[in-house]
C-alpha cells in the first residue's frame, strides 16, 4: 500500500495536471435491479487532447474533405467541375484465414473481429475452383472480406490512418509505389491488433489484413496528393512512382507461321 502511495505521489509530481480532475457520478435509470451501482468517469482539466470543435463532428474526416480538402485539390489541379474532384469509392477488408476449414471457432472469432474494427459484418470468400496441390476444395472458405462505402468508409480510414498505422511495430511510413495506376492504393497489415476496438486479453492467434482504397482519380499523382491532404503517413522524400505498362501481345504474336510470313 505505501509503495503504490509513494507512486501516486512521484506521478502527480512530474504531471500535476493529472491531479485536477473533475468527476461525473451517471446514475442508471429508476427500475434497474443494480440501481445502486454508478459510474463514475473522471477527465483531467486543463487537457486538450482534441479541439471541441473538432471532437463535435460525427464524420470528422468526411467534413474536413468536402470543406478543405476539396477546394486545395481544385486549386491545384484546375478542374472546372466539382465532379472532377476525386473522392474515396469505397474500401475493401480482407483477410485469409488458412485453417477455416479445420477450425470454425477461430473462422468465428476472425468474423467477429473484423465486425468490431470496420463496423459492419463481414462476408465469407469461397474458393471457385479445386486446387488439389493446396489441398483446397471448391466452395471452401478461405477468408473474409468486408466493402465499406459511405460514412461507415469514412471512419474506418479515420482510425486507420490516425490509430491503427502509428501503432503499428517500428512504423516508418506507409509505401508511395503501391498505387495500380488507375489511382487505386493498397496496403497491408500485420496484425490486427492495432486497432483500440481488440482487447490485448481476447487476442487468440495474430492476423493480419488488407486494406484496399479505391479512389476516383484518374492518375496516381491525384490519389496520392488525395490520401495526403486526409493523413495518410507516406515515407518522406518519396513520391508515387510512373508504373510502365507494357503492350498485351495478341495470338498472332506467337503464330510462328505468321512471322515467318513476314520475314519472307
Amino acid at each position: 500500500m505505501a509503495l503504490l502511495q509513494s507512486s501516486a505521489s512521484s506521478f502527480i509530481s512530474h504531471f500535476p495536471a493529472a491531479s485536477l480532475v473533475k468527476s461525473v457520478r451517471i446514475s442508471p435509470p429508476s427500475g434497474n435491479r443494480h440501481s445502486g451501482l454508478s459510474v463514475k468517469a473522471e477527465a483531467a482539466s486543463g487537457i486538450v487532447l482534441v479541439e471541441k470543435s473538432e471532437a463535435d463532428k460525427v464524420n470528422r474526416l468526411k467534413t474536413s474533405y468536402y470543406e478543405k480538402i476539396v477546394p486545395l485539390l481544385k486549386e491545384e489541379f484546375n478542374y472546372t467541375n466539382l465532379h472532377q474532384v476525386p473522392k474515396v469509392d469505397k474500401i475493401v477488408v480482407n483477410c485469409g484465414i488458412g485453417d477455416a476449414a479445420q477450425n470454425n471457432k477461430g473462422l468465428d472469432a476472425a468474423i467477429n473481429d473484423m465486425a468490431l474494427i470496420t463496423g459492419q459484418r463481414p462476408v465469407k470468400t469461397k474458393a471457385k475452383n479445386a486446387i488439389a496441390t493446396f489441398k483446397i476444395r471448391e466452395n471452401q472458405t478461405l477468408g473474409i472480406a468486408v466493402t465499406l462505402r459511405g460514412s461507415v468508409m469514412y471512419a474506418f480510414l479515420d482510425r486507420f490512418i490516425n490509430l491503427g498505422l502509428p501503432r503499428t511495430r517500428d512504423f516508418q511510413g506507409v509505401s508511395p509505389n503501391s498505387f495500380d495506376g488507375h489511382g487505386n492504393y493498397s496496403v497491408g497489415l500485420k496484425e490486427q491488433s492495432v486497432f483500440p476496438e481488440l482487447s490485448y486479453d481476447a487476442l487468440g492467434k495474430p492476423r493480419g489484413m488488407d486494406v484496399c482504397i479505391t479512389t476516383t482519380a484518374q492518375t496516381d499523382k491525384e490519389a496520392y496528393k488525395l490520401l495526403a491532404l486526409m493523413g495518410m503517413p507516406f515515407r518522406e522524400g518519396s513520391g508515387p512512382t510512373a508504373v510502365v505498362r507494357r503492350k498485351k501481345l495478341k495470338s498472332h504474336h506467337f503464330n510462328t507461321k505468321t512471322k515467318a510470313k513476314s520475314r519472307k
